[in-house]
């Protein structure tokens, strides 16, 4: 069983790390449901699906919404003022 396809949160850093970057989106795959659901188990059926680090957002191959995390935005920080 490969867990890269295992959706958590660090299966997800982990594609994305090697994916390219194209159109804004890291394409990603993971095991789903009868549903299309994120699975946390194989179930067999691979779904792609779209990471977008500007935002932290993962969508469906519909580019529906799946789930959105700050902690999945790799720009949150920038352009924010430190305060001294």
């Amino acid at each position: 069983m490969n867990e890269l396809y295992v959706y958590s949160p660090a299966a997800l850093m982990a594609q994305a790390e090697q994916t390219p970057l194209q159109l804004g989106y890291h394409h990603l795959r993971f095991y789903v449901d009868e549903h299309g659901t994120l699975a946390k188990e194989n179930t067999g059926t691979l779904a792609e699906f779209y990471y977008s680090p500007s935002g932290g957002t993962l969508r469906d191959s519909d580019l529906n919404i799946v789930l959105y995390s700050a902690k999945f935005d790799k720009f949150k920080a920038i352009g924010k003022s430190v305060s001294e």
